[in-house]
């Protein structure tokens, strides 16, 4: 016969209550109280039936992740770091690969698994502030990414101008003056893209360079073989780049390939850096110099506001969080270092 409460409240000298509401979080118990009953729980092996415990709170215990693009490294690792920090928090993260539809974007956030999860993560990239704003379901909802502005939903994302503006300023910093972007979009997508070539223009301009509109490369998407176009364009100009900003390390990993099949050296004839710091840049030849979003605290944080909003937490009003990033220098701009 399995351990229940009234066993642990017997070996904890407690009250049920006082186990009920450790176990359950109900109220606040004293430290010394709910040590000595965690102490009972982890002596007799108790577990709790996490799936009764949402039945009768009237949840399922599910919550979704909703991302663009499931083949991408970034959201990959993103994924494998929400889906730890819900189950440490007694949810099933479910996944929802939206392709960047808008359809699919507008579906999920009107509600369309309402009856299925308790609350949403959503990566959108095709729907704005308009949609968000217009939405009926009472879902719990926190935005990650870029796109969406002054909603009343936790937004998580990083400074994507000045994330441009740090990657262009070291490759100012080591030299180089005709520095490309691969991967900037047409009309309103991505919103991101238009961010980061927004801190591409910023930093060229503090450095006292020129702006030159033909060594921003345009492109469908953003994975290798996007990369890897847009750089045999770039090649083929008059004055090609000494450098290149990849919208992320896919496209920068693109255009690695690109260089080396033109028999040129990186970084001594063309510099490169991404977005993401995924774990192939750190393998592939010459290794990847990129702008590492603190992914851990994009995922654990989304999380946590998502499930205190579902349990009716007493937390902030609804904010947007800019998480921190850093530049980790590799071998594709120089000696790695810093």
């Amino acid at each position: 016969m399995g351990v229940n409460l009234k066993d642990i409240a017997q070996r904890a000298g407690v009250s049920l209550a006082t186990v009920s509401n450790v176990v359950n979080g109900y109220r606040p118990v004293g430290e010394r109280t709910r040590l000595r009953v965690q102490q009972a729980i982890d002596e007799l092996g108790y577990s709790p039936n996490l799936g009764a415990r949402h039945l009768r709170r009237g949840r399922t215990g599910l919550i979704a992740l909703a991302i663009p693009e499931l083949n991408n490294p970034y959201f990959a690792e993103l994924a494998e770091i929400a889906i730890a920090e819900a189950a440490g928090l007694g949810y099933t993260l479910v996944m929802e690969n939206t392709a960047a539809d808008r359809g699919a974007e507008l579906a999920l956030l009107d509600g369309s698994r309402r009856h299925i999860i308790d609350g949403l993560i959503l990566s959108p990239v095709r729907i704005g502030r308009e949609e968000v704003l217009a939405r009926t379901a009472g879902t719990p909802l926190v935005l990650i990414g870029e796109g969406v502005y002054d909603v009343p939903h936790d937004h998580i994302a990083i400074d994507n101008v000045a994330a441009g503006h740090a990657a262009i300023q070291h490759l100012v910093a080591i030299g180089r003056r005709r520095i490309a972007f691969i991967g900037a979009t047409h009309g309103g997508d991505r919103q991101s893209a238009h961010l980061r070539v927004r801190g591409y223009r910023e930093a060229l301009a503090a450095a006292g360079l020129p702006y030159r509109s033909r060594l921003v490369a345009r492109t469908d998407a953003f994975g290798r073989l996007d990369g890897k176009r847009a750089m045999r364009d770039l090649l083929a100009l008059g004055d090609p780049p000494d450098a290149v900003f990849g919208y992320n390390d896919l496209v920068a990993a693109g255009a690695l390939r690109a260089l080396a099949e033109a028999g040129l050296r990186v970084p001594e004839d063309v510099a490169v850096i991404g977005i993401d710091d995924i774990e192939e840049g750190r393998f592939s030849t010459p290794t990847l110099t990129t702008i590492a979003p603190d992914k851990r605290e994009i995922g654990r944080l989304a999380v946590r506001r998502l499930v205190a909003r579902i349990e009716g937490a007493q937390v902030a009003a609804p904010l947007t969080v800019q998480t921190p990033f850093r530049l980790i220098r590799r071998e594709s701009t120089g000696t790695p270092g810093g």
